[in-house]
């Protein structure tokens, strides 16, 4: 089969979990560790783990999921064609499969189906919502690929220098450093333009997230750093176009999409130039290339219930099951996380609300995000701001999932934004900002303390 579903966590609790492929909540005795999603946890860890279903769907549900599936992984083509049709004409790549290889992260390359690195753009100032100013003739996205008969809007380049980091013992590890350019572009760049890299997310629990009640995720702001840590967090307010009103951000990188539904039908648009109900405007309007395109009657290119079917799809999602809990250098490295307070941002454990059309209530999760945005410092600042998420800001990464990467990628992993950290060490070096104690504290630690602390990471 390709769906497996998690029945029992534990022997010890077969009683308690005998029953609950259905959501609700669980008595506090019967929680497990290795639960991450709660009862919509997988224990599948093989290269698939990030794209099995969530249990206890209806027999109507799994035949959504599974057309969303396919749908998915369907390669899109020029129009006219009988299905699929309307890529482009100018994108960034064919496939949602293609930037989310196995529904895990993306690669950092740029040019090809194999990418997953995508560069969001804009000049200073503000649009009539607050959000990022569009780029006079790029909008808001760099598309690198065209249909023929079109021109790419630009081709990104990166180069990488070295950053070599020593630690307090002279153990020393090499950073890579990236600068990020454009090259070729179709008409002249606007001054002053602001590009920003963001990698393809691992795709996870994001159901889940997204049942997370709004209160929650405000309670975890620490406006003025009441508490002394240093870590303060904000959540982004975003206007979501399709239902005209500012709502708050849970996706992306910095926060910046409010619903899943908005995620999928910009993903659609934007990556691969395919108009939906939710984004009806091809993301080429206005360019002088495209000016036979007329706002507001291109005609929706992915039906109606395709784009909902993906929308499930995606919300439903099971989350890996963490991997050797019982372990003693695991144990150590959860103590250690709490310790130099990773756990300040990436929170260990969240409760969901109500969500009856899903099912996904009441589940008492580990995710490690408040789904807040953080300044993370220099180093990582891309400088272009994102509604209220500064040039310095971004959303803290859920790390579920994050062992698994290597498996599901199918070979070397890539983490932050833009894919620069190679291994989650260097992940941790570029911390700075907000992060900058907890950082210090990770380096202060002996070395076997460190490596405790990264392989109870990578048991995530």
């Amino acid at each position: 089969m390709k769906k497996i579903y998690v029945i029992v966590a534990l022997c010890g609790f077969v009683g308690a979990f005998s029953m609950c492929n259905k959501s609700g909540a669980f008595p506090e005795e019967g929680y497990d560790d290795r639960l991450s999603g709660g009862s919509f946890t997988t224990l599948d860890a093989s290269t698939q783990a990030m794209k099995q279903a969530i249990d206890g769907m209806t027999d109507r549900q799994q035949k959504v999921h599974t057309i969303g599936d396919g749908t998915f992984d369907q390669v899109f083509v020029a129009a006219p064609a009988p299905h699929f049709g309307g890529l482009g004409p100018i994108f960034n790549n064919l496939a949602c499969i293609n930037c989310h290889r196995n529904d895990g992260g993306g690669f950092p390359s740029t040019g090809s189906s194999n990418s997953g690195l995508l560069f969001r753009i804009s000049i200073p100032g503000m649009d009539e919502h607050g959000g990022p100013l569009a780029a006079p003739g790029f909008g808001l996205q760099v598309q690198d690929q065209a249909l023929l008969g079109t021109s790419p809007e630009a081709s990104p380049a990166i180069s990488y220098s070295d950053l070599p980091v020593s630690y307090p013992d002279g153990a020393r590890v090499t950073l890579r450093q990236p600068a990020y350019s454009l090259q070729n572009p179709y008409i002249a760049l606007p001054g002053g333009y602001l590009l920003s890299p963001r990698l393809a997310p691992r795709l996870v629990g994001m159901g889940l997230l997204e049942n997370i009640p709004e209160s929650t995720i405000l309670s975890y702001v620490d406006a003025g750093d009441q508490n002394g840590d240093g870590i303060t967090g904000k959540a982004n307010y975003v206007y979501d176009s399709y239902t005209k009103k500012m709502e708050i951000g849970r996706f992306g990188l910095k926060a910046n999409t409010p619903t899943l539904l908005m995620q999928v039908a910009t993903a659609y648009q934007q990556d691969m130039g395919v108009t939906s109900y939710a984004q009806p405007e091809e993301s080429a309007y206005g360019q002088s290339q495209m000016n036979s395109i007329i706002k507001g009657d291109t005609g929706d290119e992915l039906v109606d219930s395709l784009l909902n079917y993906v929308t499930f799809y995606v919300q439903t999602l099971a989350v890996p099951a963490r991997r050797d809990v019982l372990d003693s250098i695991n144990k150590r490295g959860a103590v250690l996380f709490n310790q130099v307070n990773c756990s300040g941002c990436h929170r260990p454990t969240m409760q969901t609300g109500v969500n009856e059309a899903i099912n996904l209530s009441s589940q008492r999760i580990h995710p490690y995000t408040d789904l807040l945005v953080h300044d993370m410092g220099d180093g990582l600042a891309d400088n272009r701001p994102d509604y209220l998420a500064t040039g310095k800001e971004w959303r803290t990464t859920p790390l579920w999932g994050l062992g698994l990467l290597a498996r599901t990628n199918g070979g070397t992993p890539y983490f932050l934004h833009d894919g620069r950290a190679r291994t989650i060490e260097e992940a941790i070096l570029w911390h700075d900002g907000e992060a900058a104690r907890s950082k210090q504290q990770f380096m202060q630690l002996s070395q076997a303390d460190r490596t405790a602390l990264l392989q109870f990471l990578n048991s995530l």
